[in-house]
């Protein structure tokens, strides 16, 4: 049995974390929620889409370790924080493999399915000023 990894009649309960600085947990919460609460970054992604299968206050937490990984990623490397974007969870996949998986499962339920990639929209002529 790992450390933190409980599990009981098939449903996986999270272990507890560790005890810290009180000040450092504190200022992490803060940031934390602040980072959960603007749009269009890494972090505000991941709060939603963990808040959405285990609840804000464990999605919190996730967060709060992503800072703290982030920070020691900057102090031990001497590089700037770079922001993976919101779009990261979503763009992540292949495209065309997520198309074929989508199809396979559509045609194993009994349905014919065949997916035409659409041409990409001509780009927009300048406007004039």
């Amino acid at each position: 049995r790992c450390p933190g990894q409980h599990e009981s009649a098939g449903r996986s309960k999270g272990g507890r974390t560790r005890k810290g600085s009180k000040w450092l947990r504190l200022n992490l919460h803060e940031a934390a929620r602040a980072a959960s609460r603007t749009r269009g970054t890494y972090l505000s992604a991941q709060y939603k889409r963990v808040k959405a299968n285990r609840g804000a206050s464990k999605a919190r937490v996730a967060v709060e370790h992503s800072i703290l990984v982030a920070a020691w990623h900057m102090l031990s490397r001497g590089e700037p924080y770079h922001d993976l974007g919101a779009d990261y969870f979503t763009h992540r996949r292949d495209p065309e493999r997520h198309a074929q998986r989508l199809a396979a499962q559509m045609n194993s339920l009994g349905y014919d399915v065949a997916f035409t990639k659409r041409p990409d929209p001509p780009a927009e002529p300048p406007k004039a000023a």
